[in-house]
């Protein structure tokens, strides 16, 4: 008995043994034959992500910039200066902050998640949102990712948005609150559209529902979104979570559109 008890108990042990080998093989042989490429120009690299010649490329934006919609500044004229678009045309959320200009490669990298299925980057481009906004994210407490309308999240089958705000929450320790914001009106895509008519085409898309109302009132609230471009979108949601209550509403996103030179006010 004694020597079956210990055959009984060797077998498990080694059927994990050879299981642990037979996947590390699986593994081995992955990278092998579909060795990771760079997100932007599709040379190999060790991991997900860029390579170092599209890493050198990346225009992350950094201070100085706007306090208000943090369009970057060509020189530093002290803290708290605004660009002529936040005293011309505030916006309904407080602050903005994006993690690079909208370029060539913040595009492919978009795109690449969006369409592409690649997944993968959602890691690295919602570490670097985390540190663009940290100072948002230090005084917030949720973060709101823009929703879809349930036709297309159902067609991507995932919010691009969404998976940004959980990497967010995994690197700066804000939860995320999915059923503060829901889009109820399914709105042609904004591309193509001058700021005017992007600003109407998503006027009354989006509403706080009742089921959602707890997780806005007197919160500090951090919209996520992927681009900011006319910042429609974004106002729009910050309108309807301040008329549910919110007490603020901050926006954080992986690229924002800058047109040109700026220079402080």
């Amino acid at each position: 008995m004694l020597g079956g008890i210990q055959l009984d108990r060797a077998r498990p042990r080694s059927l994990s043994w050879l299981t642990g080998i037979f996947r590390a093989g699986l593994d081995l042989l992955g990278g092998v034959a579909l060795p990771q490429l760079c997100a932007s120009c599709r040379e190999p690299v060790d991991g997900a992500g860029l390579c170092a010649a599209c890493w050198s490329k990346v225009a992350f934006i950094a201070p100085p910039y706007c306090e208000r919609l943090g369009i970057p500044f060509t020189f530093d004229a002290g803290q708290g200066l605004l660009s002529m678009e936040a005293i011309a045309d505030p916006p309904a959320y407080g602050r903005s902050r994006a993690a690079v200009r909208y370029d060539d490669i913040a595009r492919t990298l978009v795109h690449a998640l969006k369409y592409g299925d690649r997944l993968d980057l959602a890691p690295m481009m919602g570490r670097w949102m985390a540190n663009a906004g940290q100072a948002l994210l230090s005084e917030a407490d949720a973060l709101v990712p823009v929703p879809l309308h349930w036709r297309r999240q159902w067609t991507r089958r995932f919010n691009q948005s969404a998976l940004l705000a959980e990497e967010i929450a995994r690197a700066s320790g804000c939860k995320v609150v999915h059923r503060a914001l829901k889009r109820i009106k399914a709105t042609p895509q904004q591309v193509g559209l001058d700021k005017t008519a992007r600003a109407q085409n998503v006027q009354g898309a989006f509403r706080v529902p009742p089921e959602g109302k707890a997780e806005v009132t007197s919160r500090k609230l951090v919209l996520v979104d992927d681009v900011l471009t006319s910042g429609a979108t974004i106002d729009a949601c910050a309108r309807a979570l301040l008329r549910a209550g919110a007490q603020s509403v901050d926006a954080l996103v992986f690229a924002r559109v800058v047109a040109g030179n700026r220079a402080p006010i």
